[in-house]
């Protein structure tokens, strides 16, 4: 199964400088618990933007058009059809986690939504592209913790693709 996963501002916003615009323990509390234990997918501006350096626990796959591209502890490929065709064979979930042209290409195939909406606005320079939410139906919704280290009211929803 392909899902993707996220955080978004209330406009969109998923990123600044190839790095969060936001510090919010619960939602990578939340991207840690959903992740693990599965294969994680994304580019290899946003894997750079970690640090390059795997997360533990997942499968890492860096997708770049770069034939020669390597980096310690994580699998490269080069297409969406490689992808796609490593996510029909893992028994796990393949989640999608970013940048914003990644999330583009594969949302077609994604049959779940995993997006955390933090009830802010920040300034930042990537966004998530464009989602027909007519495609999608919410199957939870809950509410982030505010305390001393989450100070940005948040909730996490789940959307699964309607049946054609």
């Amino acid at each position: 199964m392909l899902a993707a996963i996220w955080a978004q501002d209330e406009n969109g916003l998923i990123g600044k400088d190839d790095k969060l615009p936001w510090h919010l323990p619960n939602d990578l509390a939340f991207f840690k618990s959903t992740t693990e234990n599965n294969t994680i997918v994304m580019g290899r501006t946003t894997f750079e933007g970690m640090g390059k350096r795997p997360l533990p626990n997942r499968r890492t796959i860096v997708l770049t058009s770069d034939a020669n591209y390597l980096a310690d502890g994580v699998e490269v490929m080069h297409s969406l059809q490689e992808v796609l065709t490593y996510a029909e064979s893992f028994e796990g979930i393949t989640f999608i986690t970013g940048g914003a042209k990644v999330y583009q290409e594969f949302l077609p195939n994604c049959s779940v939504l995993y997006r955390t909406v933090i009830h802010e606005s920040f300034e930042g320079d990537t966004y998530f592209p464009p989602v027909n939410w007519e495609e999608w139906t919410m199957i939870n919704i809950s509410e982030g913790l505010v305390d001393d280290k989450n100070v940005f009211k948040h909730s996490f929803e789940t959307y699964q693709r309607k049946a054609n």
